[in-house]
């Protein structure tokens, strides 16, 4: 047996001055990365999205400023330009900035986005990855996102573009007939438009899906079904919870491991362990 020397961890340093681009993960605090937990112990502005649970804000310094920035219904919103803004105007006072997202700031988090836009400021930032909500919301649901019996391509798709409606660019027979797995984000409103271009592009109507809402935290819901059956099996999930709608035989993997995988993390119930 080898006796490994103990020793501390060293990490990048949150400099005066610049941004970090964190992602926070689908929700559950235990799935933030080091380098996430220490920009949010070290920024002195935290600017966040609504996705991003309050458990996590607590990890902050109290005398960190935390600024909502994210989208509410019935509430005016920034805009993408206003909160860019917002972050090159605290950067260049000298603070140290956390940007906030919910799952990954490089998948439909318009962490791209503002990226380009800092660097055409001449604003230095790191970039945190985070686990998106595709892929940790779909293992807590006890759905593997591959399986070497069922697919070897998975895709991620949009359920809206920047104008609210279902992308017009969307090649759906070629989807369909290469990827096997489909995973939409954002899509609890025009799921019915896409249920209807999967089938006109020959998906089977038997073909199972997955929708789960909440994923990673107390109240996460997952409700199965099929493409024929989804208005029917779907018509009470919220349709304003943050869901991912995942299509493909991978979500009958759940009835074979749901009995055995551990439960969501729950502060209420010690006896409660986040998978």
């Amino acid at each position: 047996m080898t006796l490994r020397k103990k020793g501390s961890l060293t990490l990048p340093a949150f400099e005066n001055g610049t941004i970090w681009l964190a992602g926070a993960g689908p929700g559950a605090p235990g799935l933030l990365t080091l380098l996430c937990v220490k920009g949010l112990q070290e920024a002195d502005v935290i600017l966040y999205d609504a996705l991003v649970q309050e458990d996590i804000l607590n990890l902050s310094r109290p005398e960190a400023l935390c600024r909502f920035v994210g989208k509410r219904a019935g509430v005016r919103s920034l805009k993408q330009p206003e909160i860019t803004a917002l972050m090159i105007e605290y950067a260049r006072a000298g603070k140290r900035v956390l940007r906030l997202k919910g799952g990954d700031p490089f998948v439909f988090g318009r962490g791209g986005e503002e990226a380009m836009e800092l660097a055409r400021a001449g604003v230095h930032f790191r970039v945190i990855p985070g686990i998106t909500a595709g892929i940790g919301g779909m293992a807590y649901a006890g759905i593997p996102a591959t399986h070497r019996d069922i697919n070897t391509v998975i895709s991620f798709v949009t359920g809206h573009d920047s104008s609210g409606e279902l992308p017009r660019n969307i090649d759906w027979e070629g989807l369909v007939s290469a990827s096997p797995v489909i995973v939409f984000y954002m899509a609890l409103k025009t799921m019915p438009e896409i249920i209807s271009h999967l089938k006109t592009a020959g998906m089977a109507e038997n073909t199972p899906v997955a929708v789960i809402s909440n994923a990673s935290i107390p109240g996460q819901r997952v409700t199965e079904t099929t493409l024929a059956g989804y208005d029917l099996e779907t018509a009470s999930v919220p349709k304003k919870a943050p869901a991912i709608i995942v299509i493909g035989e991978c979500v009958k993997i759940r009835g074979l491991i749901a009995g055995f995988q551990q439960t969501i993390y729950n502060p209420a119930s010690p006896r409660a362990l986040e998978c």
